[in-house]
C-alpha cells in the first residue's frame, strides 16, 4: 500500500514554464525564505506590543502567543530552525506588519518561519496540499456542478470529510457553476450598446483568478461588462493559479512555480498592457507575497507585477483622472463593506467605498474589523475553524445589522466566509457599479431584472 504523505510530498514541485533559477525547486524557495531580507527588519523591533494589541487571532485564543513572540522575538533564536509550533496559528492576515511603527516585516517573517518549519518537519498534511489545487477543483466540479454542490451541502458527507481530510464540516465551500468563465466567453454575444464607444480606450488584460474562472463566474462577467461598457477592449488570456493558497500553506516550491507560470500567461496577452484583477487576493500575490514573502526572482514577475492593479483601484484612479463616466442610476441602499486583509496589504486605501458612494442614494458602512477569519484556507481547517469564527464574529454582527440582504467585499474566500457565517449575500463591489450603469439589478436590494435586462 502506498504512503499518501510520501506521494503528496511530490506536489511541492514546479509546474511547466520557463520560470527562473530561483524557482526551480521547493527547496530553493524555502531556503530563500529562511534567509530572507525580511530578517533584516527584525532588529528594528522595540517590543512596543502594538502588533499584539491589534492581532485579531491573539484577541480570541490563547493558542497563539502573538505576532511579536513568534515573529521578531523568536526569529532572533531560530538561526534557520523552527522553535515553536504555535506559529501555525498565525493567520497571515498582515495586520501586524501594517501597524508596526518601526517597519518590521512581522507577518512576512512569520509566514516564512512557518514554511521553513513545515519543510524541516515534513509537516504539510495531505489536506493542506489538496486545498491548494483550486484550478483542478474548478475543472472537476464545473461539469458536475449540481452534484458537486449537493455533495458539499450534505451534512453526513461533510462530517466524513472533516474526519478523514480535516476540513471542518461547517466551513464555507466554493459553489460550483454550470458554466466556466471561458465557456461563457466562447458563447456570449457582446452588448451592442456601450456608454463609451467599444474599444475606444484601447486594450487591457483581465486577470480573474481561479475562483473567478470557475466559482465566481458572475463577478468576472460583470467586471468584463463594466470595463467594456466604459470603452475598453478586454483581453482574457488563459490563466492558471497564482499560488497564494500554496504559499499560505508553506508549499513555496509549488507557489513559486505557479506564480511564474501565471505571469508568463498574463505577459503573453500583450506587452506593457495594464492587467486588471477582480480578485484582490490574487493581485496581492503578484504585487506583494511573491516578492516579499517567497523572494521569487523572475524577470517575468518583475514585468507583470507593476502592471497589475486591483479592479476597484483601477476604477477609482480613472475617476480621480476624471475619466470614469458618472452615468449612474439611483440605488437607495445602505450596505456594510469589509476590506479584506490582502487588499489592505497593497496600501491602496479603500477605493471600493469611494466608487460605490458615487452612486446616488448608495451609502457604505465600513466594517472597521481587521479580518473575517477565513484568511484564505485558514478557517477551513477543523483545528482552526472555531478561532476563525471568533475572529469574524463581530464582523458578521455588523453585516447583519447594517443590511440583512447584502454586503460587499473584494476577495472570494472572504465573501464565502461572510455569507456563510452571517447569512447575508455578499458580493464584489463591481456588482454595485454594474447595477448602477443599468446593466443589471442589485441582488437583495432591487427587484429581479426583466428578461431582456438579464440577457447577455
Amino acid at each position: 500500500m502506498f504512503d499518501v504523505d510520501t506521494l503528496a510530498q511530490r506536489w511541492d514541485l514546479p509546474l511547466p514554464g520557463k520560470g527562473g533559477a530561483r524557482v526551480k525547486s521547493g527547496a530553493a524557495a524555502v531556503e530563500t525564505a529562511a534567509h530572507s531580507l525580511a530578517r533584516a527588519s527584525l532588529d528594528c523591533c522595540v517590543k512596543c506590543t502594538i502588533c499584539e494589541t491589534m492581532c485579531p487571532v491573539m484577541e480570541v485564543t490563547d493558542l497563539f502567543p502573538g505576532p511579536k513572540f513568534v515573529g521578531p522575538q523568536a526569529e532572533r533564536y531560530r538561526n534557520g530552525e523552527s522553535v515553536d509550533h504555535s506559529i501555525d496559528y498565525c493567520s497571515s492576515c498582515g495586520t501586524c506588519t501594517r501597524v508596526c511603527p518601526q517597519g518590521v516585516k512581522i507577518a512576512e517573517l512569520n509566514n516564512q518561519a512557518r514554511a521553513v518549519m513545515r519543510a524541516q518537519n515534513n509537516a504539510v498534511p495531505v489536506r493542506d496540499r489538496l486545498i491548494t489545487q483550486t484550478t483542478l477543483m474548478g475543472k472537476v466540479m464545473t461539469p458536475i456542478a449540481p452534484l458537486a454542490n449537493a455533495a458539499l451541502a450534505n451534512k453526513p458527507i461533510r462530517v466524513v470529510m472533516e474526519k478523514t481530510v480535516g476540513v471542518h464540516r461547517d466551513a464555507p465551500m466554493p459553489h460550483a457553476q454550470p458554466q466556466s468563465l471561458s465557456g461563457w466567453l466562447r458563447r456570449r454575444t457582446k452588448r451592442a450598446r456601450t456608454l463609451v464607444p467599444a474599444g475606444s480606450r484601447g486594450p487591457i488584460v483581465f486577470f480573474h483568478g481561479c475562483a473567478g474562472g470557475y466559482f465566481e463566474v458572475e463577478t468576472s462577467k460583470r467586471a468584463i461588462e463594466v470595463l467594456e461598457h466604459i470603452g475598453y477592449e478586454v483581453i482574457v488570456p488563459k490563466q492558471g493559479c497564482c499560488g497564494l493558497a500554496a504559499q499560505s500553506n508553506g508549499l513555496y516550491g509549488q507557489a513559486s512555480a505557479n506564480v511564474v507560470k501565471l505571469c508568463e500567461q498574463l505577459a503573453a496577452a500583450g506587452k506593457d498592457l495594464t492587467i486588471v484583477s477582480s480578485s484582490g487576493s490574487c493581485a496581492g500575490m503578484l504585487k506583494h507575497e511573491a516578492h516579499e514573502i517567497m523572494g521569487v526572482d523572475a524577470e517575468v514577475l518583475a514585468d507583470v507585477s507593476p502592471r497589475t492593479v486591483e479592479l476597484s483601484e483601477f476604477l477609482r484612479d480613472l475617476d480621480d483622472a476624471g475619466e470614469l463616466p458618472h452615468h449612474f442610476r439611483r440605488i437607495d441602499a445602505t450596505v456594510a463593506y469589509h476590506a479584506p486583509c490582502q487588499l489592505k496589504g497593497q496600501n491602496m486605501g479603500m477605493p471600493a467605498i469611494e466608487l460605490m458612494e458615487l452612486v446616488p442614494g448608495f451609502h457604505v458602512v465600513e466594517s472597521g474589523r481587521a479580518c473575517c477569519g477565513i484568511a484564505g484556507t485558514y478557517g477551513l481547517k477543523k483545528e482552526k475553524y472555531d478561532v476563525a469564527q471568533a475572529v469574524g464574529g463581530p464582523l458578521f454582527d455588523i453585516v447583519r445589522e447594517v443590511n440583512p440582504n447584502l454586503a460587499v467585499c473584494e476577495t472570494e474566500t472572504c465573501r464565502w466566509q461572510i455569507e456563510q457565517s452571517s447569512g447575508v449575500k455578499t458580493v464584489h463591489p463591481i456588482w454595485v457599479l454594474h447595477a448602477a450603469y443599468g446593466l443589471s439589478r442589485l441582488a437583495g436590494i432591487e427587484p429581479k431584472p426583466e428578461r431582456a435586462d438579464r440577457a447577455r
